[in-house]
Formats: C-alpha cells, structure tokens, sequence
C-alpha cells in the first residue's frame, strides 16, 4: 500500500475512536429551573409590636438658674477702735436672733463709764446746790434784802446746774451704749455664711464681721423668657434638680416686674425647702409644672435618631416597614411624648428598629410563633388486613 493510504486509514481510525469516546460520556445536567419559593423576599427581622397609648401628663416649662439666698444680713463692728476678744461661732452654725456671736474687751469702756458716772453724781450734786441757792434767793427777794438781778443769777445757775445733770446722763448712756456693743448679737435667726471676725484684731466702726443667710432660706431665680411668663403665677410649683440629682418642689413666689433688655428673659423667684444637696450659689435645673394635659405616649426603645431627627417604624401592611419622622416632648418613666408624626392606631415596631430601614420586610413575634407551633399529629393509617 502507498504512503497515502496509510495516513488516510490512520485519520479515519482516530475518528471512530474519538465518536466512540463521545457516544460512551453522560450527558451534562441542565441547569435547575428557580422555584416560586427560592426567589421570594426573606424577613430582615423579626420584631415585637406596641400601639401608641395615651396618657395623662403633667405640663412642664424648663428653666435654668442660680440658688441665692433668699435674704442676706451683714453684721459687722458698732465700736471703734477695740480689740476682738472672743469668737462664739463659725460658718454653717444657725443662730437665734438676739443670740451672742463676738465680744471684745470691754475694759476701757467700763473705765469711761464709771467716769461718766462719776461725772452725773458731781453734776447731780451742783445742781442740788444751785436750786438751794435759788429757792433762798426768792425767800428774800420778798424782803428786798437782794437786788432783782442777783435773783435771776441764782435762778439762770440752777438752770444751768440742772442742763450739766442732763450732758452728764447722756454721757452715761453713751457710754452703756457703747459698753452694750462689745457684744455683737445676732439681728435675726440663721445660718452663718462667712465670718471675717478675728481674734485679737482691733476693728473699726462698720467693719464686717459675719454674713448671715435670714432664716436660712433659700430661692431658686430662674431665667424664663418673656413669652413663657405669661403661663406663670405666683403660687405655681417647680421641681428643681440639684448637681447631685436630688430633686425638691419648690413655689414660686414672685414674678420679676421687669425684661432684662440684652437676654429678654425675666427672672421667677421660687422658694425652695430646706434640703442638704441645695446650697447658695449653686447652678440648678427646674421644672414649673404648669397642669395636666392628655398626650400620645410610646416606649422609648421605639425611638429610632437618624440624621438628627427621630423616628419610630410602622408596621404596614405585607409586614413591611415604614420609617415616620416624629416630634417628641417630654419623656417620663421609660416612655416619650409624641407631639406629632405618629397615628394612634398605628403599629409600630417597640424594640430593634436601629437595624431596619424604610421598605423592609419583617416577621411579627406573634406571627412567627403562630408558624412555629407544631401541627396536631394525625392518626397513623391503620394497617392493611
């Protein structure tokens, strides 16, 4: 056989085998078509729902300011030039009114009294003799054993003996007065705010020894502006907060008469009660309860804040979800006010809504549980005979 022949026999034996090999290998699976099932949406999350619920709450006007004392009494120094003997109180001790706080030496104003003393007795003295010497003057002017003038001379010196009696007395009492202020007295009752009294040191007339809050009262002034005062009266309570976060009632018992010009705010002054975390000179937080008033209430772990705003989700119908932006208003006890945005009868999502976005699908805790719950067995088939 020629070359030729050989080749084209060769070819023709590879392409059976290859037919062969191509006839003998399992045909490929198509691809499965997609079932109804496996392209339908699967929840995001499965939530609990509430319903809004109104409620009775009180209406509140916040406010800021400054505890002040109600009243403040300087005391300080009626002698002049004496030396401070003794100190009887501190800072923070309450006083009684008329209640003995300092006294100083007292020596050289008992000498200058009994010198004054001494002076009313020779004064008391003289003018005893001048209105002798008088009263005989008159005996004889009858006689006309005296001239008329010689009379009157004695006359105008028991005068002026009874004048001396009277400087003299007024110079006793000056001294008792000042003897009367070596003691530094309480002018009412209180509380002791700052004490610059010394021992030993010589104070001047009019130096300040104590400070004293009246009656130990204090007042929360808080700033309000001009459109809120109007819903303000005098009698009307407020809670104010301490630093500490104790809380007291207070009453308001006065209404600034005037608008400050450059804040446009006013002052209230309320009276608060006696409390140990409530001090003078404090900056506190307050409410004035201004009555009740019917709100639209939700939990507060329904409260969604996105992008500075707040939202609660709303469960339409699908189980789908629908972002509302609301306004809240107060919030008391774990629950905010809705103000507005939200329906009454709305559903909405209480707790979770932080990984929800608007248009999810959700499954409903009480739903899911009712598809969870194993069906009724059914009798097994009885067996064949």
């Amino acid at each position: 056989m020629t070359r030729l022949s050989l080749t084209a026999l060769t070819f023709a034996g590879l392409l059976a085998t290859g037919a062969a090999l191509l006839a003998g290998a399992p045909s490929r699976a198509a691809p499965p078509t997609p079932t109804p099932a496996a392209s339908t949406a699967r929840p995001a999350l499965t939530v609990s729902t509430t319903e809004p619920r109104r409620e009775q709450l009180a209406r509140r006007l916040p406010a800021n300011g400054n505890v002040v004392p109600w009243q403040e009494a300087s005391i300080g120094s009626e002698s002049n030039g004496l030396r401070l003997a003794e100190v009887l109180v501190n800072v923070g001790d309450p006083v009684r009114a008329g209640q003995l706080l300092a006294r100083f030496a007292a020596d050289t104003v008992q000498a200058d009294l009994a010198q004054a003393r001494a002076g009313l007795q020779e004064a008391r003295a003289a003018a005893a003799e001048a209105q002798a010497n008088a009263e005989r003057a008159r005996a004889l002017d009858a006689t006309g054993a005296m001239s008329q003038q010689q009379v009157q001379q004695y006359a105008t010196a028991a005068q002026t003996a009874q004048a001396r009696v009277a400087a003299a007395q007024a110079a006793v009492d000056t001294q008792r007065l000042r003897l009367k202020h070596t003691e530094v007295r309480a002018p009412d009752a209180g509380v002791i705010s700052a004490r610059q009294a010394t021992v030993g040191a010589v104070a001047g007339a009019g130096t300040e020894l104590f400070r004293m809050l009246r009656r130990g009262r204090l007042e929360w002034r808080a700033e309000v502006t001009a459109t809120d005062l109007p819903r303000l009266q005098p009698g009307g309570k407020a809670l104010v907060s301490a630093a500490s976060g104790a809380q007291v009632e207070g009453r308001v018992r006065m209404l600034a008469p005037t608008v400050d010009l450059q804040t446009r705010n006013a002052l209230v002054y309320v009276d608060l009660p006696a409390h140990p975390d409530i001090r003078a000179g404090m900056f506190a937080r307050g409410e004035f309860l201004l009555g009740q008033h019917e709100a639209l209430t939700v939990p507060l772990s329904s409260l969604v804040v996105r992008d500075g705003f707040s939202h609660v989700f709303e469960v339409v119908a699908d189980s789908r979800i629908a972002m509302r932006r609301v306004q809240t208003g107060q919030r008391v006890d774990g629950r905010v006010e809705i103000v507005e945005g939200l329906s009454p009868a709305a559903r909405i999502v209480q707790q979770g809504g932080a990984f929800l976005n608007d248009g999810d699908l959700v499954r409903v805790a009480a739903d899911a549980e009712q598809k969870q719950a194993p069906a009724p067995a059914s009798k097994a088939p009885e067996a064949s005979k």
